[in-house]
């Protein structure tokens, strides 16, 4: 969860379709990287982007319709998180239940002033801090709510199921939390 990559910057209002585009819908999650971002200012993001490499976005990113697919989109592709001025409700919440960290930060503008192409940052979920390590400047983000570190630190909430099921001898029947599959 933790760790350094590339940042790509992104503006105001990323909806679910610059995401993850209609087109790709009808993709096998495993495939859906492939077009993660598609739709945006970035059309080429999935042949451009490598495992680690961080979003910094402005306000409301993953606006529009509540396709859990654009979050898995995104992890599929490598992502290590996602930070922005805010997120829609419905996008944060299908993020933190894949495993994919959101995190809101109130300095988004300086950090996108201060960054340069090819910058890299580290991030460190736990502690709230975003470091550009090329220009060896910090940030603070707002801290996540425990029960979000701990559902992403289990690596999504079926995960976080399982554990809690196993801490007290119980296992997640077949078909219980995927929809029968």
């Amino acid at each position: 969860m933790d760790g350094t990559g590339r940042a790509f910057f992104l503006g105001d209002n990323v909806d679910t379709d610059q995401i993850l585009p209609g087109y790709a819908m009808s993709l096998p999650p495993e495939r859906l990287g492939e077009a993660a971002l598609g739709g945006s200012a970035i059309p080429n993001f999935a042949k451009i982007a490598a495992h680690g490499d961080i979003l910094v976005a402005g306000d409301n990113f993953g606006c529009g319709s509540s396709r859990e697919q654009a979050p898995v989109a995104l992890k599929a592709c490598g992502i290590r998180a996602v930070v922005a001025k805010s997120f829609a409700r419905i996008f944060r919440r299908n993020a933190i239940n894949i495993g994919l960290p959101v995190i809101t930060c109130d300095c988004i503008d300086q950090i996108t002033a201060e960054a340069k192409d090819n910058d890299v940052f580290e991030i460190n979920i736990q502690a709230a801090t975003l470091t550009n390590l090329t220009r060896k400047t910090g940030y603070v983000l707002k801290p996540l709510a425990a029960s979000s570190l701990q559902t992403l630190h289990a690596g999504g909430l079926i995960n976080r199921v399982r554990e809690k099921l196993s801490e007290r001898g119980e296992q997640l029947q077949s078909g219980q939390l995927t929809g029968g599959e």
